[in-house]
């Protein structure tokens, strides 16, 4: 059966031009941004381009360029973890706050499993995208190979061990985790656990580094939990785990905040009140800090000018600009947990 359906005719250069009265040159030069076009030239391509609902070719335009327009956010992370992980949130919004002063179209990329990693992969050869900011990748992961041998410009957020020599953006995790274990220590804690998570990339690595720095002759391998991801139910689980193991715990160094608050849970669950029996803190300073009770005591990342910087990075090398890696500055927030 014949589609009743009518194409809506696109308005073109050509239309402008004859509404303004103008050469289809000028148009051009004025649709452009180019120069040596006159201040009435200009206003008369304006208005006959308000008047006829004349829109760019986006695409065409790109195709003479070889440019797509966009630039990709590779998230490595199960899908469930995107709506509890506040981070990964402000990482996306800093990250397009840049790109979009810049013209650039934001394109969220989740990679939930093997065959993620080959779907995004083939999406990234077909030059979809100009370039690539990769959150939460893995040691060794598949889509850093893959954008280091097409030669995408690409920077991570964070700095995962045995990947190519890209680009990246980070925090120093073992530092900023021996800082607040420290903190907490100073509290006369002595019998302190870690609910450790993501020991496959490097932010779970450091932090785990960080708190065995701190800990010294404290540390006590049998006081360390460790689960895949950063999520309330895995503090949870965690802090069940921690008290069976020693009852009389005082203190837990939580991986981040999503789980100190899942361990907060559990330890009022089981009559503990914090701080008074045990200290907690997270790491983070996400919005799970502020809704605990009482508040967290966590080190403050900049999860949003992570995002923004990796963005600047990406855009740098487009422009085959210098592209340094940064490390950008943590803080402690001391508040009731500890």
């Amino acid at each position: 059966m014949e589609s009743t359906r009518t194409r809506i005719r696109r308005a073109t250069i050509n239309d402008v031009a004859s509404a303004a009265g103008l050469s289809r040159g000028t148009v051009s030069r004025v649709v452009n941004g180019e120069r040596y076009v006159s201040d009435d030239a200009k206003l008369a391509v304006e208005e006959a381009i308000l008047r006829v609902g004349y829109v760019r070719n986006s695409v065409a335009r790109n195709l003479v360029r070889q440019q797509s327009g966009a630039i990709g956010l590779i998230i490595h992370e199960p899908h469930s973890l995107l709506f509890e992980d506040p981070n990964i949130g402000s990482i996306l919004l800093g990250a397009n706050a840049v790109l979009s002063a810049a013209d650039y179209q934001l394109v969220s990329l989740i990679i939930d499993s093997e065959r993620d990693s080959r779907r995004v992969a083939d999406y990234l050869q077909g030059g979809l995208v100009d370039g690539a900011v990769i959150v939460s990748a893995r040691a060794s992961d598949p889509i850093a190979l893959a954008v280091k041998n097409l030669g995408v410009p690409a920077a991570f957020v964070g700095h995962p061990p045995g990947i190519p020599d890209i680009p990246y953006v980070a925090i120093d995790n073992a530092a900023a985790a021996e800082a607040i274990t420290a903190r907490l220590l100073g509290t006369g804690r002595t019998r302190v656990g870690m609910i450790a998570c993501a020991l496959d990339r490097d932010s779970g690595q450091d932090r785990l580094a960080g708190f065995k720095a701190a800990m010294g002759d404290l540390f006590d391998p049998g006081l360390v939990v460790e689960y895949p991801l950063y999520t309330y139910g895995f503090g949870l689980e965690g802090m069940q785990e921690l008290l069976r193991r020693r009852p009389d715990l005082d203190g837990v160094f939580a991986a981040s905040d999503a789980v100190a608050a899942g361990a907060m849970t559990a330890l009022q669950e089981s009559g503990r009140q914090v701080p008074e029996d045990v200290g907690i803190v997270g790491f983070d300073d996400s919005s799970w800090a502020l809704r605990c009770r009482p508040q967290l005591s966590t080190v403050r990342q900049p999860a949003d000018l992570l995002g923004k910087r990796a963005a600047e990075l990406v855009l740098a090398q487009i422009k085959g600009l210098p592209s340094p890696a940064e490390v950008l500055e943590t803080s402690v927030m001391w508040r009731g947990s500890a």
